[in-house]
Formats: structure tokens, C-alpha cells, sequence
């Protein structure tokens, strides 16, 4: 039996993470939620509300249609992200100089900063001077260039998921890189001798053992999707009519624009609700799959 003494040496290890998480974790969640219970604003003064914020939120429609749209992006962005760095990281899995530099390629947007990449393809979607709009143009997919933000929520939609594609894509690929690298050539060997092909071997061996990897991928995806907020603030401010606004974005003007702190708490704490109950959702689902 351990004595009293190894116990409390034991508690003294852990006690600089237990501070940390309760200083920089439990204590701004308390905070949050204490100031989400007031009409808190950024001003200064507050008043005791109780769940008032709560009530105004549930019939809020801007919320909700950009809690909406902030699922739209996320079930649009996620498998293109999963698909095409699973695809990449097949493609790079190899150790040849060609192939690194490839890989290294592809992960150099992955370090740029989340608003230099969203000025960048603002500037790249200029309808005008803009070199993707050339391109589609001298490729002959569209008759003239687009006006890719402010005047159709989709097309502003679907521009900022290239510009996070081509942002992101690479961190992902990484990942799948390690996990495909880590799985034993003996496997691989032994399923080609036995005359797999290379789409099986990837079906049915390599995808398979890098289950848990997919998982972490998608989760990570899925989360950084439902937080997005900087590529829409720069690149379409909401336009048209706050048809391209997210959750995190609302949250955003209501405590910095409108300087409401008491409801823009109320609907962080109700995106984090979200985001838990998804995330604790799949988890379960594909640790009941796993055990099948």
C-alpha cells in the first residue's frame, strides 16, 4: 500500500495541470456562464436576468439560420477535407525526394495565417483581376467571371470552402501519412503475394487500420468547421443579407458590435452544448463499431 506521504507527492506532481486547467478552463466556464445569466454588457453594468438570454436565443432566427449555415459548411467542408488528404497522403506516403517534396508542398499552406490565406483568395476571387476567375474563364468552364461574395450566398459559400481546402488540407494529409506509414510492410507484402490489388489493399487493409486516425480527422475537421468565423468575417462579412453569417460570427457581433457580453455568452455556451453533444455522438458510434 502506497503511504500518505507518496500520496500527496503524487498530488503535488499533478497539482501545476490541476491549477492550470481549473485558472484557464473551469473558472472563464463559470464566468461564462455566470455573465450568459445577466444582461451583461461590454460597456459596463449588468443586470440579473436568469435564463431571459436563454429564452431570446431559442427565438432568435439569426441564430439559428446561422447555426444552419454553419452545419451546411461543416457537412460540405468535412468530407472534402477527409477525401481529398486521404487521397494525398496516398499519394505521399512514399520516402522518395519527389514525394516529400510533394507532401511538403501540399502542407506549406497549413502554416499560413487563417487571415493572410482569406485576404489572399479575396484577392484571387476579384471578379476583375482575380487569377481564379481567369482561369475558369480561359479554361472555358464559366462565359465570364463571377462575382464570387456579396451577391449569392452560394457561390460566397462555396469560395471560402476552396480557399479552406486549399488551407488545410495538408494537415490532414499528414496525419493520414503517419498512420499509413506506421502500419507494418509485412501486411502490405503479404496482401499483395496474395494478389490484392492496390484499391483492395487500400479498402480492405490500409483504411481499415487507420480507423482511429479517420476518427481524430474528422473530429478535428468537424470542431475547426463549427468554430469557423475568420474566413467568413474577411472574405464575405456576412453578405448577402447575413445569409453567409456562422454561429461563432453572430456570437461575435452581438458581443463586440452590439456590445451585448450577457447574450453573446449565451450563445457560446449553447454552440458548445452542440459541439459536445455531436462530438460525444460519434465517438460512441464508433466505439460501438469498433467493438462489432
Amino acid at each position: 500500500m502506497y503511504s500518505t506521504k507518496s500520496k500527496y507527492v503524487g498530488f503535488a506532481y499533478i497539482a501545476p495541470a490541476l491549477l492550470f486547467i481549473a485558472v484557464f478552463t473551469l473558472y472563464p466556464l463559470g464566468q461564462l456562464f455566470w455573465m450568459s445569466l445577466h444582461n451583461w454588457s461590454l460597456l459596463g453594468g449588468n443586470k440579473f436576468i436568469g435564463f431571459g438570454n436563454y429564452l431570446r436565443a431559442y427565438q432568435d432566427p439569426i441564430f439559428w439560420s446561422a447555426l444552419f449555415f454553419t452545419f451546411q459548411y461543416t457537412l460540405y467542408l468535412t468530407p472534402i477535407l477527409m477525401i481529398l488528404g486521404y487521397l494525398f497522403a496516398l499519394l505521399t506516403s512514399g520516402t522518395a525526394g519527389l514525394v516529400k517534396l510533394t507532401r511538403g508542398t501540399i502542407f506549406i499552406p497549413v502554416v499560413i495565417g487563417l487571415g493572410s490565406s482569406s485576404l489572399l483568395w479575396v484577392w484571387l476571387f476579384q471578379p476583375q483581376i482575380g487569377l481564379f476567375n481567369r482561369l475558369l474563364v480561359d479554361l472555358h468552364i464559366i462565359p465570364k467571371p463571377l462575382v464570387w461574395f456579396g451577391a449569392d450566398a452560394t457561390l460566397g459559400l462555396w469560395g471560402v470552402i476552396i480557399s479552406i481546402t486549399w488551407k488545410v488540407v495538408g494537415f490532414g494529409m499528414i496525419l493520414f501519412v503517419a498512420g499509413i506509414q506506421s502500419i507494418p510492410a509485412e501486411i502490405i507484402e503479404g496482401a499483395e503475394i496474395d494478389g490484392a490489388s492496390y484499391w483492395q489493399r487500400v479498402a480492405r487493409i490500409i483504411v481499415p487500420l487507420n480507423y482511429r486516425i479517420i476518427l481524430l480527422v474528422t473530429l478535428i475537421s468537424a470542431i475547426g468547421s463549427m468554430l469557423a468565423f475568420e474566413q467568413f468575417y474577411i472574405m464575405t462579412t456576412g453578405a448577402p443579407e447575413n445569409q453567409t453569417i456562422t454561429s461563432v460570427y453572430w456570437i461575435y457581433t452581438n458581443s463586440f458590435t452590439y456590445f451585448k457580453l450577457g447574450y453573446g455568452s449565451t450563445l457560446s455556451i449553447m454552440l458548445m452544448i452542440i459541439i459536445v453533444a455531436g462530438t460525444s455522438i460519434q465517438i460512441a458510434l464508433t466505439r460501438r463499431r469498433s467493438l462489432e
